[in-house]
């Protein structure tokens, strides 16, 4: 790639990052900007820099934004801030001061939870406590203005929620977009009769996991989400049916796996495959109609009976009758696979099943 194709790639991609962190960006300055304010103006603190600086790392840029996420950090938060101010009452200020707050921080916030970030939040808080000068008010104001952040992070989450639909939409198709490009990719290899576009497709489909693991997060912290925001409750039937399909192309990427490991194995002697790619470019195309069914719906039975078409075809000894075995374990190592797309569209796993042909 050349330097200003590359430099084109990194401005599309950070203006697509931006485009999709806007939501969380409004979320965060708001609610941190609202703890703030009512820290200095109700209670009267004059340093509630605590109360802003909790409510911007509960809220954070992650994918899941779930409320109980929200209250693991603002209590580690807190944690942090309460142990520091108790042991800065009883021991003050100096570097061993600071060791023994830090120790201390760290072991309780590791027995209480199995998340790092939790004992790295509570340390971060420890060390503002201890390093910083004290405010006015007393001990344990900053103990208040971090309840305050952490309250108003929770009622973010509720009156001024991301959009969780969207969210996990965005990482649905994402997924999507990489079956079909590894579908067309294998077609082409088989086509050509390349092993080693056949062993690009399958590093490819080896890199999906993450993409997997952001959807999942995603329709999770979507769903948690709608339950507690009358805002945005309206998106649970459209999750739910996230969810759904996420089960199904969750299994169907393992699959595909598997079925590119097969095509990579088999072109290792160079011979073309047209019935195998001819297959895999027209369950490519159904697999983006199933993309298009995140966002319309009645998109779901088309790709549905795209894939039954393809699936009751799907009998090796008739379509490869001449064909060495492994050919044909080839083509049949789609059976699974078509299954798997089926019950993404709805389908029950018995009848998707139940549309293979016998072989």
């Amino acid at each position: 790639m050349s330097a200003p194709d590359a430099l084109a790639a990194r401005l599309s991609e950070g203006a697509s990052r931006l485009r999709d962190s806007l939501p969380a960006i409004l979320q965060i300055t708001v609610t941190a900007v609202a703890a703030y304010s009512f820290s200095y103006f109700v209670l009267g603190h004059r340093y509630p820099l605590i109360a802003a600086i909790v409510a911007i790392n509960a809220l954070g840029f992650v994918r899941d934004a779930r409320p109980v996420r929200v209250l693991e950090t603002v209590v580690a938060m807190t944690l942090g801030i309460t142990l520091a101010e108790v042991l800065l009452l009883a021991f003050g200020t100096g570097a061993l001061q600071y060791a023994i707050a830090l120790v201390a921080t760290l072991a309780v916030a590791r027995f209480l939870s199995g998340n790092a970030a939790f004992a790295l939040a509570a340390a971060v808080q420890c060390t503002l406590v201890m390093l910083m000068p004290a405010p006015e008010g007393g001990p344990f104001v900053r103990s208040v203005d971090a309840l305050v952040g952490g309250a108003f992070a929770l009622l973010a989450t509720a009156i001024i929620p991301r959009d969780p639909r969207r969210a996990a939409m965005r990482e649905g198709r994402r997924l999507l977009g990489e079956h079909v490009a590894v579908l067309l990719e294998l077609s082409e290899a088989l086509r050509a009769g390349s092993t080693d576009a056949a062993g690009r497709a399958l590093s490819r489909v080896r890199a999906t996991q993450p993409r997997v693991e952001a959807w999942t997060a995603s329709v999770d912290s979507g769903l948690a989400i709608a339950r507690v925001s009358p805002i945005v409750r309206r998106s649970r039937f459209d999750l739910e049916r996230q969810r759904v399909m996420l089960a199904g192309i969750d299994l169907a990427t393992r699959n595909l796996r598997i079925v590119a490991r097969r095509i990579e194995w088999v072109l290792r002697d160079g011979v073309p495959r047209p019935e195998i790619a001819d297959a895999l470019a027209r369950t490519a195309v159904a697999v983006q109609v199933l993309e298009e069914s995140l966002r319309d719906v009645s998109q779901q039975p088309v790709a549905r009976q795209a894939f039954a078409e393809i699936a009751r075809h799907l009998e090796p000894g008739r379509v490869l009758p001449d064909a060495p075995p492994g050919d044909r374990r080839t083509y049949g190592s789609l059976r699974p696979y078509l299954v798997d797309l089926l019950t993404a569209t709805g389908m029950g796993l018995g009848a998707a099943r139940a549309l293979l042909p016998g072989d």
